[in-house]
C-alpha cells in the first residue's frame, strides 16, 4: 500500500483541515444517531479524527482508527472512546463494519481499485452506515506562475496515479466520479463539494510545495524514464519560484458524503 510519512502527513494536516467542505461535513453528521460508532479508515496519526471528534454532536462518540502502517499509529493520542488497531485495509473484514455508523477516510479513495470500492460500499450499506470521504484527488493541477513544462507533468502524474498503489489499478482522478455511482446504485443519496488546496506563500508552509512539487516530479519520472532531464529541469523551474515565495499550487480535490436513501 501507499506509504506516507509522519512529516508529510503533518505537513498537510493544517492544509487538508482548511480544504476540507464544512456545509457537506454538517450534512453528513445531522444523518447520525446520537453517540455514534465510527471507523476512520487509513487514519494515519489521526488527522481525521482531529477534524471531526471535536464536534458537538460527536462527543460520546465511539472510534475505531485503523492503518496498516503501526509506526503512524503511535502517533495517534490517545482519547476516551477511542480505540486503535493494526489492519491491512486489503481486507475489508465485516467485523470492521459491524455496528458502525459512520465510515469515514481521508485521501484515500484515489488510491483504491474498482473492485475495492464496490465492497467496501457494500460493506457500509450493510451496516446501514453513513459515510464520509475527504479530499479524493480529482487530476486537477494548476500551478502560478506557469511553466510550459505543466500540462506534461499534470499528464504523467494522472497517470501515475491510476497505477496500482496495493489495492489493484487505482481509480485515480476518477475516485469521485465512480463513488458517485457505486454507492447511488446501492441506494445512498450521494453529495460532493470541491476541497481544493491552495498553496502559496502565506497560506502553506515552503516545505510542503517542496515535498509536493518532488512528488509531482518523482512520479512523472516513473512514467516516462526517458523524459528524466526535462522533468528535472521543471522541478528546479518550480522550486525556484516557491523559493522567491512567488509560487501558487492548486490541487483538487473533492469530499464526498452519502447517507442511505
Amino acid at each position: 500500500m501507499g506509504e506516507f510519512s509522519a512529516e508529510w502527513l503533518a505537513l498537510r494536516e493544517p492544509v487538508d483541515h482548511l480544504a476540507r467542505s464544512e456545509p457537506l461535513t454538517r450534512e453528513v453528521l445531522r444523518s447520525l444517531r446520537t453517540e455514534p460508532a465510527i471507523l476512520d479508515m487509513a487514519c494515519g496519526t489521526g488527522s481525521n479524527f482531529r477534524y471531526l471528534s471535536r464536534r458537538p454532536s460527536l462527543l460520546g462518540a465511539d472510534w475505531l482508527l485503523v492503518d496498516h502502517d503501526a509506526a503512524l499509529l503511535t502517533r495517534v493520542p490517545a482519547s476516551p472512546n477511542l480505540t486503535i488497531r493494526r489492519h491491512d485495509l486489503r481486507t475489508l473484514d465485516e467485523g470492521l463494519f459491524a455496528g458502525r455508523s459512520l465510515i469515514t477516510a481521508s485521501a484515500l479513495l484515489d488510491l483504491v481499485s474498482e473492485s475495492w470500492l464496490r465492497v467496501l460500499a457494500t460493506r457500509c450499506r450493510d451496516s446501514a452506515a453513513a459515510v464520509l470521504f475527504a479530499l479524493s484527488y480529482d487530476g486537477r493541477m494548476t500551478c502560478e506562475p506557469e511553466d510550459s513544462g505543466d500540462a506534461t507533468i499534470r499528464e504523467l502524474v494522472n497517470r501515475h496515479q491510476r497505477t496500482d498503489k496495493g489495492f489493484g489499478a487505482a481509480l485515480g482522478p476518477d475516485a469521485t466520479a465512480r463513488a458517485i455511482d457505486v454507492f447511488g446504485s446501492l441506494g445512498y443519496r450521494v453529495t460532493t463539494s470541491a476541497s481544493d488546496w491552495v498553496l502559496g506563500a502565506t497560506t502553506s508552509p515552503r516545505a510542503l510545495q517542496c515535498q509536493l512539487i518532488d512528488g509531482w516530479a518523482a512520479a512523472a519520472a516513473e512514467m516516462a524514464p526517458d523524459r528524466s532531464g526535462l522533468i528535472e529541469d521543471w522541478r528546479q523551474r518550480r522550486l525556484a519560484h516557491v523559493s522567491a515565495a512567488r509560487s501558487i499550487l492548486t490541487v483538487g480535490h473533492q469530499d464526498l458524503g452519502a447517507v442511505a436513501g
